[in-house]
């Protein structure tokens, strides 16, 4: 792509680049970068950003049905999406920094520079290293550079080396142009950690609090420094030695021991260990906690990746890191590429006179962060029965298209499932041209198959409808999306509404699907529970992994060794 049109995109982010600049909100954004540093909120921050750079940058556009249609690896769309950052590895460290900048202050800039030779130059820079200059030109700090990113001017052309810059930022619901994010909602609970953690430290370091003063009776003194009369009365100094020893050298004996002073004997009942401590300690790690929980509960994110898993098993911990996906982590890749397709992308197309610019998007796929073990496996076994192509195999699996088998690897890999095929003593065969008597065995069997095969179907669908229509009433089909599921057939509504493995028995999508199994399988001399169980786990995979049922797949369902042996 030419320098021109990466130069372009300047005059689409312009239009605001004083309001944003200087918004009324930039002290709290300050105050929350001010937090970043709290454990807390750089594991929530660094969490957010490390799952976003998981996510693959692509170009599409939504068809009517509400479907993506990923652009052709020709297409300027995707050309132009692909070149962001450098490629894979560059849009990964985007889409980190973006994480940490949209978790703390809710926003964060992107600086193009168009470079010399071919290419650009793309960085993130945090709201408080961009300033507004006056009509609307930008300054950004990079790497200790000030960077000059002039207005954009219609009547002028375009500076092919001048830098473009992007606002990225998720708006406030209270007011459109400043930030939200949950650190700036949790300021407040911030600085009361931030007064706890304080003292808690000072509990921790005062020796006095900790260990106390032993009073032994033995006459009236004091300990006295080198220098002083026994008359003198230092015992302040003697206070302040002591804990400044402490503080100075944790594991000296100042430390770990309690002062030692001498009173009058008719002053107290024995040696007595005199401790300072007050209320207020262990009332300061309680409220501490408590704040940590309250900004863990605030974040939006499941609040256990900030207080620990505790006791979930592994399954516990995926439907945890699914729900983490969904509610922290693919709003914040739309508020991204929210801004990269309408200030930058659309506009590029726009210069290259694209009748339909308007409709190509910068999209995130973020099915890298959900391989799962069971998802996995459904995805080999669906791909065995051809529903799925073996590109989307790799996709789910976590492989991408560099691991694809050359075309040389493919024809080795089917010359050994032939020689595979071959392997074996020769089948009899008969040589005799008379009319046989009866049908051989074999055509009995096939027309058996095939009937069982368009009972099963049968089966099937009605167990898919059943479950598209409960599906429809739960949680997982809002209301803004039952009228789309209305205009499909009920069997196909779970290739439309997201359903995990687990929630087909929460949600009884399959309950009484298979009433009538044991009457078919009785029919055609089949094992009743076998038949049952492989058209169970076909529909839970089919509903799990989004997929219809196609009457070609049956056949592979009814291969299950106890089907054959039945048969």
């Amino acid at each position: 792509m030419t320098r021109e049109l990466v130069g372009a995109a300047a005059r689409y982010t312009t239009r605001t680049a004083k309001t944003a600049a200087q918004t009324p909100a930039r002290g709290r954004q300050v105050a929350a970068w001010g937090f970043y540093r709290t454990p807390e909120v750089r594991s929530y921050a660094n969490w957010i950003a490390n799952a976003m750079s998981g996510a693959r940058l692509y170009a599409g556009r939504r068809r009517p049905d509400g479907t993506i249609e990923r652009a052709p690896d020709d297409h300027p769309a995707a050309r132009l999406v692909a070149s962001i950052a450098g490629g894979p590895d560059g849009q990964a460290q985007l889409l980190r920094e973006h994480g940490r900048h949209l978790a703390v202050a809710g926003e964060g800039w992107t600086v193009i520079r168009p470079r010399e030779s071919v290419g650009a130059d793309w960085h993130v820079v945090s709201v408080l290293e961009m300033a507004s200059k006056g009509r609307g030109a930008l300054e950004a700090q990079i790497d200790g550079e000030t960077v000059k990113i002039p207005a954009h001017d219609p009547d002028a052309a375009p500076d092919p080396m001048a830098p473009a810059a992007i606002r990225v930022w998720d708006p406030s619901p209270e007011h459109h142009l400043e930030a939200d994010s949950p650190v700036l909602a949790s300021l407040e609970q911030l600085e009361e950690l931030r007064l706890l953690s304080a003292a808690v430290r000072a509990i921790t370091r005062s020796r006095l609090t900790g260990r106390g003063v032993i009073l032994v009776p033995q006459g009236t003194r004091f300990p006295s420094t080198p220098g002083t009369s026994d008359a003198e009365d230092d015992l302040i100094d003697v206070f302040m030695t002591v804990a400044q020893t402490a503080i100075q050298d944790p594991e000296s004996a100042a430390a770990t021991v309690p002062i030692i002073l001498e009173v009058p004997a008719e002053t107290i009942n024995g040696i007595t260990h005199l401790t300072l401590e007050s209320n207020f300690d262990e009332l300061a790690i309680k409220l501490r906690q408590e704040n940590i929980t309250r900004f863990a509960t605030a974040a939006d994110i499941p609040a256990e990746f900030l207080l620990g898993m505790g006791d979930i098993n592994h399954w516990g911990a995926w439907e945890l890191t699914s729900e983490a996906i969904r509610l922290g982590i693919e709003p914040r890749l739309r508020v991204v590429t929210h801004a990269y397709t309408n200030h930058w992308l659309q506009p590029l197309l726009e210069d290259e006179d694209l009748p339909d610019a308007h409709e190509w998007l910068v999209l995130a796929d973020t099915s890298p962060l959900r391989v799962r073990t069971n998802r996995s496996e459904t995805a080999l076994k669906v791909y065995e029965l051809g529903a799925i192509s073996a590109k989307a195999l790799r996709r789910e699996t976590g492989f991408d298209e560099a691991d694809a088998p050359t075309a040389a690897e493919q024809r080795e890999q089917e010359r050994r499932n032939q020689d595979h095929k071959t392997e074996g003593e020769p089948l009899p065969v008969d040589e005799t041209t008379t009319e046989p008597d009866t049908l051989p065995a074999s055509a009995a069997t096939t027309t058996t198959d095939g009937m069982l095969a368009a009972a099963a179907d049968g089966l099937i669908w009605a167990a898919l409808s059943a479950a598209g229509r409960k599906l429809e009433r739960t949680p997982a089909c809002p209301r803004s999306q039952r009228a789309q599921t209305r205009e499909i057939e009920p069997a196909q509504i779970h290739t439309l509404v997201a359903v995990d493995a687990d929630e087909v028995d929460q949600w009884k999508l399959l309950d009484g699907a298979w009433s009538r199994v044991p009457e078919i399988a009785t029919r055609y001399g089949r094992d009743s529970e076998c038949l049952t169980a492989a058209l169970d786990e076909y529909a839970r995979e089919l509903i799990a992994a989004g997929i219809p049922h196609t009457y070609e797949q049956t056949a592979g369902v009814l291969h299950a060794p106890c089907l054959a042996a039945a048969a």
